[in-house]
């Protein structure tokens, strides 16, 4: 099983990497952008087969190691 895990700043949090995209892009001529925000996508292959284990095992990791909770959110993705 595969899970993919898309983390991102929650919304309010200062996202300094996002503000240096968006003056990159307008430096680049490219108009109609009216905010960038930047995260991460982690992938991971389980053992798991069962896909509630293996989302609450996931969930786990990232509660634990893989997102900030404090100033981070998380989408978890299975796909066998």
């Amino acid at each position: 099983m595969k899970a993919r895990i898309h983390v991102s700043l929650k919304p309010g949090v200062l996202d300094p990497q996002g503000k240096a995209i968006l003056g990159a892009l307008e430096s680049m001529g490219v108009d109609g952008v009216s905010d960038a925000r930047q995260g991460k996508l982690i992938e991971l292959d389980l053992a798991d087969t069962d896909p509630d284990a293996a989302r609450a095992r996931v969930d786990d990791m990232c509660r634990r190691l893989l997102a900030n909770t404090v100033i981070e959110t998380y989408d978890i993705d299975l796909s066998e």
